[in-house]
């Protein structure tokens, strides 16, 4: 009789250990899709209405292009993103420049690409006070320095000009801008927006489809959240086929006028990287 007890204390114990585990792993794993599902669906709300302003190289009417100095004004008017144009230093380092060489920043004999000089020697020049005297201490500004910037203030569009994906996304973990970012490349270089997808899966990659024929192959490939584009593209027939698959569409604008700005608006179009970001969100805010 006791022998019975035991064994059936014994089968009852063993029953509760495996319904336990049981439960903890599906909770588990319960967990981890809710987790991973709130990755794949957080992307910032924009601040004026329904539309992002993207600053172009930052708010950069009488201040310098790509300089902290822009990026804090773009901060200050209320944009949703600032346009980054990443390059490498000679010496591995990541920053801001707009053009492969430096003959339109600096004033005096520098010439040459960003990649034949030090971070050192880049910080030593002057790309300021060809724009006004106020700005002489403005300087070409790191990756690591536009993070600090901008974190939890505003979203970066990042041109990806020279990618070295696995060295750019340690620095964006580091600072926590995992989903902050969004990493234009064009579709024509899959390779590298498969390994910012690899390599930081609740990345935005951004690729630029090109005609609107390929937007169906594009989000086959990688499923983006957001595409983007220019006006040589755009169309309305070109949102419709975004919205089919969900896509947010983020454009250059051409013109910057505000008639340009109505067409795309009328099109359904997400966000709009413009050079007059001040003049956007007053148009954004005006319209009726």
């Amino acid at each position: 009789m006791k022998k019975l007890i035991l064994i059936k204390t014994f089968l009852l114990f063993s029953f509760f250990i495996l319904y336990f585990n049981n439960t903890i792993a599906q909770t588990s794993k319960a967990s981890m899709k809710h987790i991973k599902q709130e990755a794949k669906d957080h992307f910032p709300k924009p601040k004026n209405g329904d539309t992002y302003v993207i600053a172009h190289r930052g708010a950069h009417i009488g201040i310098p292009e790509n300089t902290l100095a822009a990026y804090k004004k773009a901060i200050e008017l209320g944009c949703d993103f600032v346009e980054i144009d990443l390059r490498k230093t000679k010496d591995g380092r990541f920053v801001s420049v707009h053009n492969s060489t430096l003959d339109a920043y600096t004033e005096g004999k520098v010439t040459g690409k960003v990649g034949d000089y030090t971070l050192g020697e880049l910080k030593k020049m002057n790309i300021g006070k060809r724009v006004g005297a106020e700005w002489e201490n403005e300087r070409i500004p790191t990756f690591e320095e536009i993070l600090l910037l901008c974190k939890g203030k505003i979203g970066i569009y990042l041109d990806l000009k020279e990618p070295d994906v696995k060295a750019q996304i340690r620095l964006i973990k580091r600072f926590g801008m995992e989903r902050d970012i969004v990493w234009y490349i064009p579709a024509s270089h899959m390779d590298v927006i498969k390994e910012v997808k690899k390599n930081c899966d609740e990345c935005f990659v951004m690729p630029d489809p090109g005609p609107k024929e390929n937007i169906a192959k594009v989000f086959k490939e990688v499923r983006p959240r957001v595409i983007a584009t220019d006006m040589g593209e755009l169309n309305e027939e070109y949102m419709k086929i975004a919205k089919k698959y969900s896509i947010k569409v983020f454009v250059d604008e051409d013109k910057g006028t505000e008639e340009e700005w109505k067409k795309i608006l009328s099109w359904g179009t997400d966000g709009i990287q413009t050079d007059n970001p001040e003049h956007l969100i007053n148009y954004l805010k005006n319209r009726k």
